[in-house]
């Protein structure tokens, strides 16, 4: 079956959730590793609630952390995208970029392929003038990938969303707004 890709980059294809995508999400949020940086691995009800609200967000606001494949092989690495976040901060709300790969995609730098990609979708086709990008403090690759598209780090908060889970509350904040990623392109 042929995939309809919303957009494409040099070496993958974005595009909305397809039932399919549900087992491979599963596979990919149970992931110790791949989960490091979150509270916990995510339970199979779980799974399929990110799922539905990932495809519910994409209908409301016409973007969503994109289901991600390789073009070359059609295989689903993860999630490359955007998405609206309206909790409380300082940062918010506002539109988020953000991503998450399954292990054997990592090192190949398909998350500054796709981010990148991505920012270009956000400010082009959806006429953003401004992106931000979170993650905790310990997570160093997440960070780099924001750097290396240009955005420049905003600040430090408590994520309201985790106080819940102390060693998962303090993040950071990188931001990129049209103009200045229209100067570096």
């Amino acid at each position: 079956m042929k995939k309809e890709y919303i957009f494409k980059s040099e070496r993958l294809g974005f595009r909305n959730w397809i039932e399919s995508d549900l087992k491979e999400l599963e596979i990919m949020n149970s992931d110790v590793e791949v989960m490091e940086h979150f509270p916990k691995i995510l339970t199979k009800k779980e799974n399929e609630e990110l799922f539905e609200k990932l495809k519910l967000h994409y209908k409301k606001h016409n973007h969503t952390y994109y289901a991600t494949e390789i073009l070359a092989n059609n295989e689903f690495i993860g999630f490359i995208g955007l998405a609206y976040q309206e909790y409380q901060t300082e940062f918010t709300p506002a539109v988020d970029i953000g991503w998450r790969l399954k292990k054997s995609a990592w090192g190949k730098g398909f998350a500054t392929e796709g981010a990148k990609k991505c920012l270009e979708f956000a400010f082009n086709k959806l006429n953003l003038n401004n992106v931000i990008s979170t993650c905790t403090e310990k997570n160093t690759k997440s960070e780099n990938v924001m750097k290396k598209i240009g955005m420049e780090k905003m600040g430090k908060f408590n994520h309201p969303e985790l106080k819940e889970y102390p060693e998962y509350e303090k993040n950071i904040c990188y931001g990129i707004n049209k103009n200045v990623w229209q100067q570096r392109v």
